[in-house]
Order: C-alpha cells, then structure tokens, then sequence
C-alpha cells in the first residue's frame, strides 16, 4: 500500500521524486499550493502582454512590404517578420520545456496539475500569425495567477481574453441592432456563449435553451482586440437594449464591459456550474467514474463558498474517496513523461541544454505519437479523459516507445532497475513487475520496462 506522500505525488502531483519531499497530508498540499509561485520564477514563461508587441511589429512590418514591395525596404521587412515567426516558434518549443522542468523541480505538484487541468477547461488555439505559438502565455497571464480565487475571477479572465477571443471568432462579432451590424451588414457569432455554456459553465447537460445561447452571444458583441492595444470593448459592435439569460437581465441601450462580466459572475455561482465544474475536477484528479458523495461533498463546498476554487479542492482532498488506493486514471501523456522525468531524477539543467530542435524531438514528438499533440487539441473541449481514449494501440506503442529510448539520451547514467521499481512506484509495483525489473538484460530494458508497465501509467 503507498504511503500518504507517494499517493498524493502520483494523484494530484506531477510524480514521486528521490530527491524533492511530497506533503505529509492535506493541510500541506494546500499550504504548498498557496504559498509563493517558486516554479514561476525559477523557469519563467511569458506572459501574453510580450506577444502583442511583436504581433503589432508584424502587423507594421507587413504593411512596409506591402506598399514597398521588392524594394530594399520591402525585402528587409519580409526578412524580420520571417525572424519572429521563428522565434514564436522556437519559444514555443522553449516553453514546453519550461513546463516539464517545472514538474521535474516542484515541490507543489497539485499547482502544476491544476495549472494543466485548467488550461484544458478553458482551451484555446491561437488561429492568426504568431498567436499559433502563443497559448502557454495564454495560460501564464489568465490560468496560473486565478486558480486559487474564485471561479468568477478565473471564468471571467479567460473569457475576456485575446487568445479566447481569437479562437472562439469573437472579436468581429457584432450584435444584429449595433450600429456596426446596421452599417455594414456584420453578423454575429455565437461560439464563445456556446462554449461558455456548455463548456465553461453550466454544462452541456444543463437547464438552459438555444435562446439562452443567443442572447448570452448577443451580450458578448463588443468584445475585441487590436494588435496594437490588445483587448477593447467596441460599444459600436455591441448590441443595445435588455438582453435576458436564465431569466436575468443585463445590458440596456448604452452597452458596456460591466453587463458581461456581470453574466459571467452571475454564470459561476449558478447551480449548475457547481455540479458540472466539481464533477470535472473530480474526474480529472481522483476516478473517471467519482464516488457521488464526494460530489456532493465538493459541490457543498462550492455553492456555500460562492465558487471559491481552494474550498472547492480542499473539498476534494479531504474526503476519504479521494485517497482510494486503487489507481484508476491513466497519466495523459504530458503527466506520462513529467512523472517519467522527475521518477528518473533528471536534472532540469539538463532540459535546458536542450534547444528547440532537440526539445521537439525527445519531448514535443513523442507526445503527438501518444496521442496529445502539444497546445493543438482537436476542439474547444479539450483533451479526453476517460482512461479507453488514452490506451490505444499507437498511444502505448508511443509510450513504450519512449520509455524504451529517451531516458538514456536524457540521463547519462540511469539508475538500478531493482532499486528504481520502488523510488519511482512507491510500493505500487506488481509482483511481475518486479520480477521483470530484476530479470532485465540491461538497465535501459528494465527502466523501459517499468516506465512503459501500467503500473507506472496509472495515477
């Protein structure tokens, strides 16, 4: 049976370390997780507020090639842009690596768990230039700082943020009677009330109608952004008058900001977001199929608390079902390598000699044969995660892939198959297991063999 450490490492962290302490019990996981960001800090990723400077220096510098064209100045201009499209590229590959050595150096596994389980709720694909390469800062500015808040303040950031108004086409959405619409014939896109809705917030399951949806996308036209200025509010986009959304009003004829962040607060508290969002969280963290009394449980502590996030998991971590010893969830593939990594006491150092080349290689690749190709899921839904959609025949087949070749070429000298079944497993290695561990040939076959088990898959 493992330890209360261990289980809380491979549950709700990113993996059992040799060398880094997991908390002794709940108090500390939450201690931990609302003291000081050190993984921020320590592997920095930036924040959406540098993208947007570059995005507007494309912006300038495709107008110079524009009106210039094959001129000197046009050449030079067509040049520079090529250059920073390369460098949004390789950050992102910079990013990914910050991310995994962040996982590698923590002591506060449950932020980073949280941090990729949120990111996922609120998913977005950059669509235009440079915002392709940009969602780890995405998740850096509106995700990371607002998960231990409420989930008002967490719904309302990525919401109203550029990356999310990119993806879901808000930023031309304009409202059917807003001057923009009368004047030139712009329409209205209802993606984001949609997503909002059925994904964000109340679930698709949920008590609400299409009009709901249509009048929730009503009362976000207005909502844009600029390479220049980033996130605005354009009232001549915005549509006028009352708008009702479960039976609320909002909104009157001089639109504004405040009506839709209005919604939003209203949207976080509502009764059905409480079930809907504590049934995610416990399917992500503890069992693709939660015990109902921890909903119950976890909902209480949402609804009593007005949606603050921190009840809501120390909720979850403090009931009995959470600590269930069986390890039902399998690790997606970003946790599969994170935990692979910080099992094999890698050196973050290490990771940083990698350059972008090499991240995308040992890191980026491998993942995609897994089945989770890195900030591209395949809709606004997010990754799955019942545990079928995961072991597939090409997913194992990638992650016996990786086992069997990228930790030697990671690590300069592996550890003892024998001794590595217990550090990385924390007693929850099978008999068989063991066994394999003791029987194999060489010790990159034995690791292979235990990173690649189910026993090691399961969390």
């Amino acid at each position: 049976m493992m330890k209360f450490t261990d289980l809380a490492e491979v549950r709700f962290g990113t993996g059992i370390s040799v060398r880094r302490s997991g908390p002794k019990d709940v108090d500390d996981i939450l201690r931990r997780l609302q003291s000081r960001d050190d993984m921020a800090a320590r592997h920095p990723i930036d924040e959406f507020k540098e993208v947007l400077p570059v995005l507007w220096e494309i912006r300038k510098l495709q107008k110079v090639r524009k009106e210039k064209k094959d001129s000197p100045e046009g050449l030079e201009a067509l040049t520079t842009v090529r250059d920073l499209r390369k460098t949004a590229r390789d950050n992102q590959q910079h990013f990914l690596n910050a991310a995994f050595r962040r996982s590698i150096d923590t002591t506060d596994g449950f932020r980073e768990r949280l941090t990729r389980f949120w990111a996922d709720h609120f998913t977005v694909k950059g669509k235009t230039d440079i915002l392709r390469n940009s969602v780890s800062t995405y998740v850096e500015e509106a995700i990371r700082p607002n998960m231990t808040g409420s989930f008002g303040a967490l719904l309302k950031a990525a919401t109203t943020h550029v990356m999310m108004l990119n993806y879901l086409d808000q930023a031309t959405s304009a409202g059917p009677n807003s001057k923009a619409a009368l004047a030139t014939n712009r329409g209205m896109n209802e993606n984001l009330a949609r997503e909002v809705i059925e994904l964000h917030t109340l679930g698709v399951d949920a008590d609400y109608s299409q009009t709901d949806v249509h009048e929730l996308a009503k009362l976000f036209t207005g909502m844009s952004f600029t390479a220049e200025k980033g996130f605005l509010f354009r009232p001549y986009f915005a549509e006028p008058g009352a708008l009702s959304v479960l039976g609320n009003t909002y909104g009157s004829d001089t639109p504004k900001m405040d009506d839709i962040y209005a919604v939003l607060d209203d949207l976080a508290v509502h009764p059905a977001t409480a079930h809907h969002i504590t049934r995610k969280i416990a399917t992500h963290f503890v069992s693709d199929h939660p015990d109902e009394a921890l909903l119950t449980h976890m909902v209480a502590a949402y609804t009593g608390s007005g949606g603050d996030l921190l009840a809501t998991y120390a909720a979850m971590l403090e009931h009995p079902s959470a600590w269930a010893p069986t390890l039902s969830k399998v690790r997606q593939p970003f946790d599969f390598v994170a935990a692979s990594l910080r099992a094999l006491d890698i050196p973050s150092e290490e990771l940083l000699k990698l350059d972008w080349k090499r991240t995308r290689a040992l890191l980026n690749l491998p993942m995609r044969v897994m089945g989770q190709n890195w900030e591209n899921p395949t809709g606004p839904d997010g990754w799955p995660e019942a545990a079928e959609e995961w072991v597939t025949p090409q997913g194992m087949a990638g992650r016996i892939q990786w086992a069997m070749s990228a930790p030697a070429l990671l690590s300069p000298a592996l550890p003892d198959p024998r001794v590595f079944v217990d550090s990385a497993l924390g007693g929850a290695a099978s008999g068989d297991l063991r066994f394999a561990a003791n029987a194999a040939e060489t010790r990159a076959i034995g690791i292979g063999l235990i990173l690649s088990s189910p026993d090691f898959q399961r969390r």
